[in-house]
This record gives structure tokens, C-alpha cells and sequence, in this order.
């Protein structure tokens, strides 16, 4: 009752070597243009002229930029933050769905296979329907009978790559997600560098309230004894007034520097992961600015290219934009698809898997749009455009990071300058409290000009720690500009394709 039929290739073993070496040969074609690489901008310039104004010098610059502040507190907050950033984290999220995306591209070279089975059951005009599903097999039953068809199989299909379509679009998807791990690497130079400026700026605060502190305590000393004169004949009520203004202009300079703290913990509490107060309780007691290396290396114009993430971000979105135009230009010409299938076909259940039921079916499909009324022109003009928006952007990236390490040492060897002014006034300051106290000692010098000489003291220790930490301040933005600070992170590889 029941039967099956056996199908066969419709060409020989030698005609199907044929058909398959001439594939083979046109599949090692791949249209458009090949990525030679980003366009040389920098080439001639010289080393950082400034480099000498700023004391810096050639030499390895560490990735772990931080550690040469010798603070340990903000190594321990360096190392939170890398590891528990909410931004971060975000980065590392599209970096993983990049590599996703590459590994879908990937497998669009192989061939897509599934299985499927089926069971049909029909009533009347059945003759023609089992002719038709059985390529002429008599099927169980005559006209107006029942009919039974059982089939399980085995299906794969097959795009040929003749013309490079997949490679291209597997060459743009791998440049994507290595611009996406620039993208990872240059997040953790910003936050390292922001981690570091919020604890400088948290550490001079803090220094500058103690030290406003101190200023408004010798002023309340100094406006006790000009009150005890007043008593005595010796001052007048406008010498009173005028000392009591500074005392109540100083204590009142406080209250914005502890919103300043505040706000500092709580930028450095976001930045590790952390709760706004959750550091409060590490952080509240002051501590010192930590102040750089009295020496820095710097490179030159062509190792910041290579070095700085942004930069590498750019170049790699010039070599994706460049494959998809050889993506789209393949769409001139025809496109193959090996269709094949093997499998059991039977009208008896029972005998369907029985070496008879065995069929297998292979054919190619061509599929081929000549007239198209110009859209994969379009497609292929839009990507040659988007190719020159990204050699523009890297263009744009790189003078600009040539500028952001040009100003960047400017403004650190400037600020170095500043900071050893500071530090001769402060050296005078401290020689003039020390006569003055001696004076007084010695009993040639009243106890409130000592003390007018003391706060005038305190208010240049003001201006060199303010100097100072905006020295620090400075380093750390010489060191953002430099592109140092992802290496000391795993960020994982893409490989080149």
C-alpha cells in the first residue's frame, strides 16, 4: 500500500565538480575598495615644543598615571571606579553587543540548516495532489479516495559569497566593534581622570576651609583685643566695625566651601558605584593634595595618535564605513542560493523511514535585480559619503587631540611657574611671622600686629595650596590629553579581519 520514491541529482558527479570549482574560483571575488588604512595628518610635526616649558621629558609614560601622585587613598579610589562605574559598564554593554553583532555576521557565511517534518490528510481529488507532492507516484486510494503523506527531512540553504556582500559586511561589523572597544578604552581615560580631579578638588577644598578656618579665628583674636582698646581710649568703634566685617566675611567664605565638600563626596561616591554619603565617613577627615612628579613623560604627535582611544575610535569608523560599500556594490550583480534537502517521503507512516521513502532534492537559485531604477547606486553613493564623513571626523579628532596635548602643557608649565612664585611669597610670609613673633616676644611689637602678620601669613598659604592643587588639577588634564589610563584595563580584543 504504501511506497516511496528515490530522487537523484539531475547532472553526474563530473558536472557537479564543474559547477562547484567554477563557485569556488568566483567566490574569491570581493568588490570595493580595500581599507589602506586612516590618511597620514600628522606627519612632520614635531615633538611638543612646550614639552621643556612644562619639565617634561621623553620616556615611558605609565598607564597608571595616579600612582606617581603617591596617594593611596586615591589608588583605592581609582580601582573602585574602574571596577564599578555605572558608565562603564554601559560601554562594556555595547562592546559585547558589537561583538555580537560579528559573530551574526560571522555565521551568515555558513550555510543556515533546520529540520522539519510534516503529516497530510486529504479527502477527494486526490489523484492530482498525489501526483503532484509524489512527482508522479500513484498515491493510496483513487479518484475521490483519501490521501496519507508523511515526511521528515533535513533542509539547508546556502548563500554563495561570489562578489564578498558577507565579507564586506563581516569586515565593517569587526571594525565597528573594534571601535567600540576604543569607545570602552577612552571611557576609562575620562573617568580615571575625573575620579582623580574630584579628589583633588576634595582635598584643596577641605585645605582651604581649614585654612579659612584658621584665618577667621585669628581675626576673632584680633577683634577681641581691638574691642578690649576700644574700652581702653585706644581704638575707635570704626576700627571695630571694620574687624568685625572681616570675621563675619570670613566665616561666611566657609559655608560655600563645605557645600564644595559635599559635593565632592558625593561626585566621588557616584563615580566608584557608591551611594551619594556612602564615602563620607572615609573621605570627611581632611587630607593632603597630593602634588605630581616634578618631571613628566611625554611622546611625540604620532605616538598620541596611536595611543589616544578617541583617535583609534575614528580610524576604525573609516574602515567600517569603507566596507560597506563594497557591501552595497555587490548588489550588482546576481546573487546564487543552494537550496538542498534530504529526508523521507512516504503516503504509509509505517514505511517512512525505509530506504525506499530516502529522497534528496539539491538546487541553485539565481536572483538577480539589473533594474533596479538606481537604488543600489544610492545605496552605494550613501556609503561612499559616509565613508568621507568619517575620514573628516578622524581628521577632526586628531587636531584636536594635537591641540587638547599642546594646551594641556602649556597650561602645566604655566601653572608650574605660578606655583614657585607662590612658593617665595610664602617663603617671606613665613620669614616675616617668625620677626614679628620674635618682636613680640621680646616686647617691641603689639600682640594684634603679630597677629595681623600671622593671618596675612595664613592668606598666603591660601594662594600657594590653591596653586598647587591647581597644579595637580593640571597634570591630571596633561594626562587625559596624553590618552594614558585604559591599559591597566582588560577591555578584551577583536581580532583584525
Amino acid at each position: 500500500m504504501g511506497g516511496g520514491l528515490r530522487s537523484s541529482p539531475p547532472y553526474g558527479r563530473k558536472a557537479w565538480r564543474v559547477v562547484w570549482g567554477a563557485l569556488l574560483v568566483v567566490s574569491g571575488c570581493t568588490v570595493g575598495p580595500d581599507y589602506k588604512g586612516p590618511p597620514v595628518i600628522a606627519e612632520g610635526s614635531h615633538s611638543f615644543v612646550r614639552g621643556a616649558h612644562a619639565q617634561a621629558v621623553p620616556g615611558r609614560m605609565e598607564q597608571r598615571w595616579w600612582v606617581a601622585l603617591k596617594d593611596p587613598e586615591l589608588d583605592r579610589l581609582e580601582q573602585a571606579a574602574l571596577a564599578a562605574n555605572a558608565d562603564l559598564d554601559v560601554a562594556r554593554a555595547r562592546l559585547r553587543e558589537s561583538r555580537a553583532q560579528l559573530r551574526a555576521q560571522q555565521a551568515d557565511l555558513r550555510p543556515n540548516t533546520g529540520t522539519s517534518a510534516f503529516y497530510l490528510h486529504t479527502h477527494g481529488g486526490t489523484e492530482a495532489l498525489g501526483s503532484g507532492l509524489l512527482g508522479g507516484a500513484s498515491a493510496r486510494g483513487g479518484l475521490g479516495s483519501d490521501l496519507d503523506l508523511s515526511t521528515v527531512g533535513f533542509d539547508a540553504t546556502w548563500e554563495l559569497d561570489l562578489f564578498g556582500a558577507q565579507r564586506r559586511a563581516v569586515e565593517s561589523a569587526a571594525a565597528n566593534a573594534q571601535a567600540r572597544q576604543a569607545d570602552l578604552a577612552d571611557a576609562q581615560v575620562s573617568l580615571t581622570a575625573d575620579v582623580a580631579a574630584a579628589y583633588i578638588s576634595l582635598r584643596d577644598v577641605q585645605h582651604r576651609a581649614a585654612l579659612a578656618q584658621a584665618s577667621a579665628d585669628l581675626q576673632a583674636r584680633e577683634l577681641d583685643l581691638t574691642r578690649r582698646r576700644q574700652e581702653g581710649g585706644t581704638a575707635s568703634t570704626l576700627d571695630v566695625e571694620r574687624l568685625d566685617t572681616q570675621v563675619e566675611q570670613t566665616r561666611a567664605d566657609l559655608v560655600p566651601l563645605r557645600g564644595q565638600i559635599d559635593q565632592q563626596l558625593d561626585r566621588l561616591a557616584i563615580l566608584t558605584g557608591h551611594v551619594p554619603g556612602e564615602l563620607d565617613a572615609d573621605l570627611a577627615p581632611a587630607g593632603p593634595v597630593p602634588l605630581p612628579p616634578e618631571r613628566v613623560a611625554v611622546g611625540d604627535p604620532a605616538s598620541l595618535i596611536r595611543r589616544r582611544p578617541d583617535i583609534r575610535a575614528a580610524e576604525r569608523q573609516i574602515a567600517a564605513r569603507n566596507a560597506l560599500i563594497g557591501q552595497h556594490m555587490a548588489d550588482y550583480f546576481p546573487k546564487v542560493e543552494l537550496l538542498g534537502n534530504i529526508g523521507f517521503v512516504s503516503t504509509d507512516v509505517g514505511q517512512l523511514l525505509n530506504g525506499n521513502s530516502f529522497v534528496a532534492v539539491a538546487a541553485p537559485v539565481l536572483q538577480w535585480k539589473p533594474f533596479d531604477f538606481g537604488r543600489t547606486r544610492a545605496a552605494v553613493d550613501q556609503a561612499r559619503a559616509g565613508r568621507g564623513e568619517a575620514l573628516a571626523q578622524y581628521r577632526s579628532a586628531v587636531l584636536k587631540a594635537l591641540d587638547d596635548a599642546e594646551t594641556s602643557l602649556s597650561r602645566y608649565g604655566t601653572q608650574q611657574e605660578d606655583v614657585l612664585v607662590l612658593q617665595r611669597v610664602m617663603a617671606s610670609a613665613d620669614h616675616a611671622a617668625r620677626l614679628q613673633r620674635q618682636r613680640y616676644d621680646g616686647g617691641t611689637a603689639t600682640l594684634i600686629d603679630t597677629l595681623d602678620t600671622e593671618r596675612q601669613r595664613v592668606s598666603a598659604e591660601q594662594a600657594l595650596a590653591q596653586a598647587e592643587a591647581g597644579l595637580t588639577q593640571d597634570y591630571v588634564a596633561l594626562q587625559k590629553s596624553l590618552g594614558l589610563g585604559w591599559e591597566c584595563c582588560d577591555s578584551g580584543q577583536v581580532p583584525n579581519l
